[in-house]
C-alpha cells in the first residue's frame, strides 16, 4: 500500500480576512505549498514549528498529544490556517509539531473536506457520494 502524500495549499487565514478588509493587499498573504503525509490515526492538522512561525500563525493553547509510540506531550495549537487540497478548502487550527518535522494530514480535514484516502492512487479523493462539494453530516 504505502504512504498517502498530499500537497496541501496553506494560508494564514488572518491575512486573507485582512486582505478582503482592504487592510493590506494580495502579496502580503502569508502562503504555503507543502507536501504532506497523510495519517488517518491523526486527528488534527500537524506542522511543523518552522513552517508554522513562517507562516505567522498564532499559538493559542495547548493540548496532550500521544504519539504511535504511546509517548504523550503538551503541544501548543495555533491558527487560523487556511488548508486547500486540491479543490477543497477549510481553515483549522493546528498541531505545532518540532522544526523540520513531517506534516501530518488527519482525520478534522479528511472530514471536514469530504475526503477519502485512496490507497491505489495513494492520495486524497472526494467521496464519491460529494464529487463537487464536502457533503457534511448534520445530525
Amino acid at each position: 500500500m504505502g504512504e498517502v502524500n498530499v500537497t496541501l495549499y496553506l494560508e494564514n487565514a488572518w491575512d486573507r480576512y485582512r486582505c478582503a478588509c482592504k487592510e493590506i493587499n494580495e502579496t502580503q498573504i502569508r502562503k504555503e505549498e507543502i507536501t504532506a503525509l497523510v495519517d488517518t490515526g491523526a486527528v488534527m492538522l500537524m506542522l511543523p514549528q518552522d513552517l508554522v512561525e513562517a507562516l505567522g500563525l498564532i499559538s493559542t493553547r495547548k493540548a496532550i498529544v500521544r504519539y504511535a509510540d504511546e509517548r504523550k506531550e503538551e503541544r501548543d495549537i495555533a491558527g487560523m490556517v487556511a488548508v486547500k487540497i486540491g479543490k477543497r478548502e477549510m481553515m483549522t487550527e493546528c498541531i505545532v509539531g518540532y522544526p523540520g518535522s513531517e506534516p501530518l494530514v488527519g482525520q478534522i480535514v479528511m472530514e471536514v473536506m469530504d475526503l477519502l484516502v485512496d490507497c491505489n492512487e495513494q492520495t486524497l479523493k472526494p467521496r464519491p457520494e460529494s464529487p463537487y462539494l464536502p457533503l457534511l453530516k448534520m445530525k
